[in-house]
């Protein structure tokens, strides 16, 4: 077969090596590794043991959690970034959206109406909000998303649609969960402490109960304030029970329940002043007392693997889940009191504004695989043959507010003279106890968009060693969608629902130009459907519905396009990886929108965009005391056609052109180890996703800039025993202040986190 392949057990192995490997000594793995041979331990063990002992932090992996991905990393003719454990906890990052905005080539966008329930991923420059995947299975809708649970996460850049479906333009995250084994009976607890009230504890138990049967828990409690912003707190609790089944011989079956309550007051951050065209610095905090962002995630997960013989395996995915999301968040924004103010007429202010709406999510997916190793003449294949079905059901809504405060000013606008609520008063002081100025009761109102879409997916992948140097990847998918969305815009109710087929492949060509080096040639493309983003409804210019129900049944779905050319290097024995690729993407029959971005006017597959760039990667072992993780990506975007003239040659919204991810780690001694990381991201531009950032004709400028920035933290262990291990994390050391995203109109632009110190106790049993 390929070169570089994996099975299983392989898999199972990584997972459990990045897990266990923190606070691990040569002198534990070489009595260890002893012990292994008077006992006769598994491979799996005896490679677990080899490197756990080596290493105390894994930064470099050799292949995918995904199981349909054959061939090693080394060979697959993509760009994809994998994560591990251990960095992530060594850079202090645990939610999802910290670890993904400090990567190279993604950026962080906002919400429509300011948040949208969850996080929001932009991957070389296009929404990747719905491209999100667990264990290889779509996790849709919106939500706060933890680690907690996760072995490693994986980054795919550029279209990935034969393996994830519609959408995908940019790229799509994976995460691959945490499994039980029957191999170990270990334990960890991570406990921590730190400044703004930070605390979390997580623990991970696996438990062998049988030969056959193994038990694994992991548990999260954590809950802090952000930095700098009194009354902004943030609390998770989660838990994650996995089971497996394994004859030790050809079958095995692993199953888990997954649970995440997170409990948020939202902070909408500073605001674009156009005056000074820049961002308002040391904006304080204005968080009403009855804000909220809350997500409640449930899901049920079934995965079997069985060798039907040594050369062909079946693999199936099963999970059902339902997610809960709520919010209402208060927004800033510079404003002048107006004339009839009978307060301060004419005096400036910061204007304070509601947004709010909610979300139930309930979805079904099973993937049924079969991996087959054939050979035909002098051709080597690794095929996967897939089918795929699942069912999302996502209704949003919004809630019914009374304000029970009086306004305390008046201001003007496109309606005229309005009362409202300032933050500032008649001497631009802040008023007593700013976060009780409006004063809002609610309840759960009624829905407005009714979203279903069932889609039946098949899929043929074949790598494929056509001679020693010679390596083709094919891949091709058919994806069936069945799609009604029941919304209400501005009162008036509208019902779509259309069928539709797409297609998409990928085709992949890799030469060895040395033992451990390579180039390679792909393309691939990816489509998503008109309404294809299940938080918006019909708003238009947020990948929600355009045009009228019989418009949206005749649109073609938007295509994307991308040519990729690389290389990658293994040196050092294969501890270090190295990368580098250009690439051009293109996306066209893109569905603009025009006049009101609140309603479904637009235009169909009008719109066309491009982005060229080049990527770096650097990760692994530099020596056996220095580990390296870096990513990089240099990128220009422009749109090349479009239903508004003006908009042709215009940059991406919300699309960094540089940036740059470095994280290092030295372990000077047995017991001690130090690193950190950088993360520089170049200035964006606020506008609508995957349109043209805003311009300003008069001043000749992109109208939203959010500066440039760069923020350095460190860590440092120290293994105390063999077993317990002290970390230290300084995050944004020089607590510089800097914002990740804007808002479309610059009323909203987040803040990045102030200096942080934390403390961590790892214990091993």
């Amino acid at each position: 077969m390929s070169k570089h392949k994996h099975s299983p057990l392989q898999l199972g192995s990584a997972a459990l090596l990045t897990t266990l490997a923190l606070s691990s000594t040569n002198a534990l793995a070489n009595d260890e590794t002893t012990q292994c041979e008077e006992t006769n331990c598994s491979q799996e063990e005896m490679e677990l043991i080899r490197i756990h002992g080596v290493r105390n932090s894994i930064y470099k992996v050799d292949h995918s959690g995904d199981i349909r991905r054959q061939a090693e990393l080394f060979d697959i003719p993509q760009t994809i970034t994998v994560l591990t454990k251990d960095q992530i906890d060594e850079s202090g990052r645990s939610d999802l959206k910290e670890i993904l905005s400090s990567q190279a080539g993604v950026t962080l966008g906002t919400g429509e109406n300011g948040n949208a329930f969850g996080d929001r991923y932009i991957i070389r420059g296009h929404e990747a909000r719905s491209d999100v995947f667990v264990d290889g299975l779509r996790d849709p809708g919106m939500s706060t998303r933890e680690s907690f649970s996760a072995e490693q996460i994986e980054i795919t850049k550029g279209p990935s649609s034969t393996f994830a479906g519609r959408g995908s333009s940019g790229g799509a995250v994976n995460s691959i969960t945490k499994k039980a084994s029957t191999a170990y009976d270990f334990g960890r607890v991570d406990a921590s402490l730190g400044t703004d009230d930070y605390n979390r504890v997580v623990v991970d138990y696996n438990k062998p109960l049988t030969e056959n049967f193994a038990a694994r828990i992991n548990l999260l409690t954590a809950s802090e304030e952000a930095p700098n912003r009194d009354g902004i707190e943030r609390s998770r609790d989660g838990v994650l029970l996995s089971g497996l089944y394994d004859n030790t011989n050809d079958l095995r079956v692993f199953s888990d329940f997954y649970y995440l309550e997170s409990e948020d007051t939202p902070d909408l951050g500073s605001y674009f002043d156009s005056d000074t065209r820049k961002p308002v610095e040391d904006i304080p905090v204005y968080a009403q007392d009855e804000d909220f962002l809350d997500s409640e995630i449930m899901a049920f997960t079934v995965r079997t693997e069985y060798d039907i013989n040594e050369n062909f395996k079946f693999y199936n995915a099963t999970r059902y889940g339902e997610t809960e999301n709520g919010y209402i968040s208060t927004g800033a924004r510079g404003n002048v009191r107006a004339e009839e103010d009978t307060l301060a007429p004419n005096v400036a202010s910061i204007g304070l504004s509601t947004h709010q709406g909610w979300q139930e999510i309930e979805y079904f997916a099973t993937q049924f695989n079969f991996l087959w190793d054939v050979t035909t003449g002098e051709i080597e294949h690794d095929l996967v043959f897939g089918i795929e079905f699942t069912d999302e059901q996502v209704t949003n809504g919004t809630y019914d507010i009374t304000y029970n405060n009086p306004t305390n000013c008046a201001t003007s606008g496109r309606n005229g003279v309005s009362e409202g609520y300032c933050l500032l008063d008649e001497n631009t002081e802040m008023y007593a106890n700013p976060s009780q100025i409006i004063g809002r009761t609610f309840s759960q109102g009624s829905s407005d968009s009714l979203f279903d879409a069932s889609t039946i997916s098949a899929y043929v992948m074949d790598t494929a060693q056509i001679s020693e140097d010679w390596q083709i990847f094919f891949g091709v998918r058919v994806d069936s969608i069945d799609y009604s969305n029941d919304v209400v815009s501005r009162g008036t109710p509208l019902d779509y629902a259309y069928k539709d087929d797409f297609y998409n492949g990928h085709l992949g060509l890799v030469y060895s130009v040395a033992e451990h080096g390579n180039v390679y040639a792909t393309y691939a493309t990816a489509t998503n459907i008109n309404g294809g983003e299940s938080d918006v409804g019909s708003s238009c210019g947020y990948g929600g519905l355009c045009g009228d129900p019989d418009q949206a049944s005749v649109a073609d779905p938007e295509l994307v396009e991308n040519i990729e050319l690389g290389t990658k290097w293994e040196f050092l024995d294969e501890r270090l990886f190295l990368a580098a690729t250009w690439f051009q993407m293109t996306k066209s029959d893109v569905m603009e929108s025009v006049g009101d971005d609140y309603s479904t006017l637009g235009t169909l597959n009008t719109g066309k965009n491009r982005v060229d760039g080049i990527e770096f990667a650097l990760n692994g072992n530099v020596t056996e005391t220095l580990s390296v993780q870096i990513s990089a990506s240099t990128m220009e975007s422009e749109v090349l056609e479009s239903y508004t003239a003006e908009n042709v040659g215009l940059a991406l919204s919300n699309f960094a052109e540089d940036s740059f991810y470095l994280q290092l780690r030295y372990q000077p001694t047995e017991k001690f180890a130090f690193g950190g990381d950088f993360t520089y991201k170049s200035e964006m531009f606020g506008g609508q996703p995957d349109s043209a950032a805003g311009y300003n004709a008069e001043l000749g400028d992109y109208s939203i800039v959010v500066p440039s920035y760069n923020v350095v933290n460190l860590f440092a262990n120290y293994n105390a025993t063999e077993n317990m291990t002290l970390r230290l994390n300084i995050g944004n050391i020089a607590d510089k202040e800097y914002w990740t995203a804007a808002y479309r109109s610059g009323a909203f632009m987040y803040l990045g986190d102030g200096r942080t110190v934390r403390a961590t106790l790892t214990y091993e049993f």
